[in-house]
């Protein structure tokens, strides 16, 4: 993945949301005016209802990552070959069946963690 740093959220309340295939945190408005630094195939960007189909509010806890590398949180995450930025702990919801099939077409297979259930 590049290693660019990803976009740090600019708010933390409720338009947060998390990228269904790598976890990243961002503001929806984040995802809709640049997409995912780590899934730039999802096009975000480019199709606005795909920053509401590939992402959700509904996710549990933060981390950091200044260098994923490096990082044990990281690796165990298996966040360690993305971008440096604000991930999630947990997603309580999994990519759409449409969207993984894109993912393994366009030669990026779904590699998240399925999503917690959450009681």
């Amino acid at each position: 993945m590049a290693s660019a740093p990803a976009q740090i959220p600019t708010s933390f309340g409720h338009e947060l949301r998390a990228c269904l295939r790598c976890r990243l945190v961002k503001t929806y408005d984040q995802f809709r005016e640049s997409g995912c630094e780590n899934c730039p195939f999802l096009q975000m960007e480019e199709e606005q209802d795909r920053a509401v189909e590939c992402t959700t509010p509904n996710f549990n806890g933060v981390i950091s990552v200044m260098d994923p590398t490096r990082s044990w949180a990281a690796r165990w995450l298996r966040i360690g070959k993305f971008v440096p930025g604000v991930y999630t702990l947990a997603v309580s919801e999994a990519l759409s069946e449409e969207m993984q099939t894109t993912n393994k077409i366009v030669g990026y297979p779904f590699s998240s963690l399925p999503p917690t259930n959450q009681d």
